[in-house]
């Protein structure tokens, strides 16, 4: 018998539609689900914190409880990240014991926990935790293929996590690289030489998975991640019903009733066309590619996401092609958060900037220290240098480096604080959390396929179509002012709209994002390549230098200002 954990409500969302999908449109399905006779569902953890606070406008805590208030057989179950919880960044012992002890009060009852490049010392203190609430911890093998991965380090790593005191193994398989022949002889190993549960997450990117969950399953796996129809394939995972029917009345059958699905799928079937305009093609069609770039499902969805806000999606090849060549150059991490935002961000800067490495993100940075842990391979000294020049390398465990934080967090933030959860979101995402706690956060709008324009306001134009005119395009509306080419009033309306520094030159912005910190102020001296500004684009900080020697004439913009990609930041006299 082979068992299935639902993904629909977390992985599955998150590879399609970017982590999008709202409570209000869960909460229909969540008894029909916990009806179903699932392993578990998966519901929380991986991206749906993040997004819950700075895209939905809703309390990640509050989802997890109402969601365990509705389902009261099946076992809930969340995507942890280590030491990095659900951030992209080391979190202090302090920061994680909480997020970990709220987490199992709060309804989770299975932590599945991996690191991105399989390095104990940041997954142990979490095992180690969650082991004391009393809660399964599942231990992650996050699979890549690589010059330098091998089955025999895969098989040692998941010793290390039984010796650990992992209840069971998952073989997370972000980027839908293991095939059927890798997934037969691991899983057959991993049961006979661990001797735990196994179970095998994968994506439908390459198109292997379907073969793969059939060999894995023959091989012993005990349970396999699936998303219903509506939303799998393309990056996502399996669809539920197609693997329950295939092993309907063999050796493997789930014992899952099909008949069980058909109210929920409908349901899903409507979720799915109300976020339709968020599915991007790139994101559904089937690309053997990802074999040679790895970019995981999550990823990807995220990365074209990435690509539209920058108005760059036309560089979507260009950034799949760099991406190998960056993981390489750092040392072959799996591409699983945070290493896959650090890789695939830095191949996005490298490929935008038209000169590699000219922008450095600060966590690329901190992987070439080590403070993500150590890399499958050795970072050359050459490349080392030219990243973070002579900066010191971290060699022991990156979170013995880290002060305790929720004791500033809550001095910082006494104001904003109700609740524990509250001081945790703060200690994971500082303003973002404290946006959305003061209530200044806004739902992002779900964006719609349709095109449409409102009748022109008079101009008093005798120019048939002359006028202004709010367009709507994917649910944002566009005021546009639509004149004759070539006319005056055109040039004139043009140039009011920009504002350009009367003195000194430019320093712009090179992305679409958020303004982070401004390290510098007017009449400051800087030098080339001296910081001026953090700014926060594809959840990664990037630091924006200052082009030449001079001083500071004007910083243009605030802390907290979202900037588009050019936009004026300040200006060097």
């Amino acid at each position: 018998m082979v068992k299935i954990t639902e993904t629909i409500l977390r992985d599955a969302h998150q590879s399609l539609i970017a982590t999008r999908m709202r409570l209000e449109d869960m909460l229909d399905a969540l008894e029909d689900l916990d009806d179903v006779g699932y392993h578990s569902l998966e519901v929380w953890g991986g991206a749906t914190f993040d997004s819950c606070l700075r895209f939905l406008n809703e309390d990640p805590w509050e989802r997890l409880r109402i969601i365990r208030k509705h389902v009261k057989k099946t076992k809930l179950q969340m995507l942890l990240r280590g030491q990095n919880l659900v951030g992209y960044r080391h979190y202090a012992d302090d920061v994680l014991e909480k997020f970990i002890e709220l987490a199992a009060k709060n309804g989770i009852d299975i932590f599945r926990i991996f690191d991105a490049l399989n390095d104990m010392r940041n997954i142990g203190k979490a095992i180690e935790k969650a082991k004391t609430t009393g809660k399964e911890v599942q231990g992650c093998i996050s699979y890549t293929i690589s010059p330098v991965h091998t089955e025999d380090k895969y098989l040692s790593f998941a010793k290390e996590l039984k010796s650990a005191g992992c209840d069971s193994l998952a073989i997370k398989d972000m980027a839908g690289l293991l095939d059927p022949a890798a997934a037969k002889s691991l899983v057959s190993r991993l049961k006979k030489e661990v001797e735990l549960p196994v179970q095998v997450h994968t994506h439908c990117t390459s198109g292997l998975a379907m073969m793969t969950y059939y060999a894995a399953a023959q091989a012993g796996a005990d349970v396999l991640d699936c998303a219903l129809s509506p939303l799998s394939w393309g990056t996502s995972q399996p669809p539920t019903e197609s693997i329950v029917y295939a092993l309907r009345g063999t050796e493997l059958d789930t014992k899952i009733d099909p008949s069980k699905f058909a109210p929920i799928t409908s349901h899903f079937k409507k979720v799915r066309e109300k976020y339709s305009a968020l599915i991007n093609p790139i994101s559904e069609r089937l690309d053997v590619d990802v074999l040679a770039y790895q970019i995981p499902g999550g990823m990807l969805s995220n990365l074209v996401s990435q690509l539209e806000k920058q108005k760059k999606l036309d560089k979507y090849d260009e950034v799949l092609a760099e991406v190998p060549v960056c993981r390489a150059e750092l040392g072959y991490p799996p591409l699983v958060t945070p290493t896959s935002q650090i890789v695939g961000t830095q191949a996005v800067m490298n490929v935008i900037a038209g000169e590699r490495y000219k922008m450095v993100t600060k966590e690329t940075k901190d992987l070439v220290r080590g403070m993500y842990g150590t890399t499958p391979a050795k970072i050359s000294d050459e490349f080392r240098k030219r990243i973070i020049g002579d900066d010191p390398i971290v060699t022991s465990r990156p979170a013995d480096n880290l002060e305790p934080e929720l004791p500033q967090v809550q001095k910082t933030y006494s104001d904003l604080i109700t609740k524990p959860e509250d001081a945790v979101s703060l200690a994971l995402y500082q303003e973002v959390a404290a946006k959305f706690l003061r209530g200044e956060a806004v739902a992002e709008e779900i964006p719609s396929k349709e095109i449409s324009t409102k009748q022109p306001e008079s101009s008093g134009s005798s120019n048939p179509g002359s006028g202004s005119y709010d367009v709507t395009v994917n649910g944002r509306v566009f005021h546009v002012d639509v004149v004759p080419a070539g006319s005056s009033s055109s040039v004139t309306s043009i140039q009011s709209s920009i504002s350009t520094p009367s003195t000194g030159k430019t320093v712009p912005s090179p992305l679409q994002g958020t303004v982070f910190k401004i390290l510098k102020k007017q009449g400051d001296t800087v030098k080339s390549g001296e910081t001026i500004i953090i700014l926060e684009a594809m959840k990664m900080e990037n630091e924006i230098s200052s082009p030449y020697d001079g001083t500071i004439g004007a910083i243009l913009v605030n802390e907290g200002q979202s900037v588009e990609s050019d936009t004026p930041l300040a200006t060097i006299n």
